[in-house]
């Protein structure tokens, strides 16, 4: 089945949904209030169901090409020491950096379906299309209307930055201190990819200098990036995540990504999981007439992606444990051994 799609929102999860369902012959309108696409952000990680999806969509071998396939990682103590490893052929990943991954999926779609700087239209404007999707994002405006403001996203007790510097990572390693991580990763372009999170108010100042001053005293390959880093290039967001919605669809308007289930980004899904939203969204509405398309999407997804928003807020606690440290790192060294 084929009909006309409005998106509501070009990053990751619109475009994706946009590539899948063109290829399967539908008029698909994009609306982002960008002026075009974005020249910043840090290495997400495509681990393999983001992959199936996005072959799904066409788009995955432009990723392979680009991205930097990771199969190990450790996890360390502020002091370098290790308390776990990961090295699986079977949970491989492939790393890419935000801007690169859109510019995928921005190529694998004609020119003119993303109307850049034109902020999505009043949903009743939309009725000529058959479905609206909204990928709008953590600040939802679309879910906002259908389901008021006591759904939006909420504070998960963390801050994060993330930066990039020149230069090469053999592996993944995350490290797990008092109240805080700090993680490095390969990027592609000869980059590192680098992020730290602390446990901390909402809304609470913290530049180069606070991150110096917080993981100054912690294992040298940290101490390194944080004296290349410039301040131009270090982001700083708090951390939300979604209450759970008592639908991910209300009439012809699907949700999608962090519209419908912001997490907290110490599973590495939230990317992952918007795509996966996609491409099972496109899938079903070219099986399907759109109403009974939309009521399997949300049976499909709204479940495990509550348990995944639930299991990303439980690990970063963990993470950023301040007591039974010790009891901590012996279950994940012991776990890691069967990861």
């Amino acid at each position: 089945m084929a009909g006309c799609a409005a998106i509501l929102g070009g990053g990751i999860g619109g475009l994706t949904v946009a590539n899948h369902l063109i290829r399967h012959g539908w008029d698909v309108t994009v609306f982002e209030r960008s002026p075009g696409p974005p020249t910043t952000g840090t290495a997400l990680g495509m681990w393999p169901q983001a992959m199936a999806a996005l072959d799904a969509a066409g788009v995955g071998d432009g990723v392979r090409q680009l991205g930097t396939l990771q199969r190990r990682a450790a996890f360390l103590r502020p002091d370098g020491s290790v308390i776990g490893r990961v090295d699986s052929t079977r949970r491989t990943a492939y790393l890419i950096s935000r801007p690169a991954l859109l510019g995928v999926l921005l190529d694998g779609m004609p020119a003119d379906v993303v109307r850049f700087a034109e902020p999505a239209p009043d949903l009743a404007t939309l009725a000529e299309f058959d479905v609206v999707v909204a990928a709008d994002g953590t600040r939802s405006a679309t879910r906002d209307f259908l389901f008021g403001a006591r759904y939006r996203p909420t504070y998960a007790g963390m801050t994060a930055w993330r930066g990039w510097i020149p230069g090469e990572a053999a592996s993944v390693t995350e490290t797990w201190g008092p109240g805080g991580l700090f993680g490095i990763t390969p990027r592609e372009g000869g980059l590192v990819n680098w992020f730290a999170a602390v446990r901390s108010p909402a809304d609470s100042p913290g530049g180069l200098d606070f991150l110096r001053a917080r993981f100054g005293d912690w294992h040298q390959d940290i101490r390194k990036i944080l004296e290349q880093v410039g301040p131009d290039v270090v982001l700083h967001h708090d951390l939300y995540e979604s209450p759970a919605l008592p639908s991910y669809v209300r009439g012809n308007v699907a949700l999608i990504g962090d519209a419908a289930h912001s997490m907290a980004p110490n599973l590495g899904r939230g990317a992952c999981e918007a795509m996966v939203d996609a491409v099972t969204l496109g899938r079903l509405l070219t099986e399907r007439a759109v109403p009974d398309a939309l009521g399997r999407y949300d049976r499909a997804r709204r479940r495990p992606t509550r348990r995944l928003v639930r299991a990303s807020h439980l690990v970063g606690r963990v993470a950023t444990a301040e007591r039974w440290i010790g009891l901590r790192d012996s279950v994940v060294g012991l776990g890691s051994r069967f990861a």
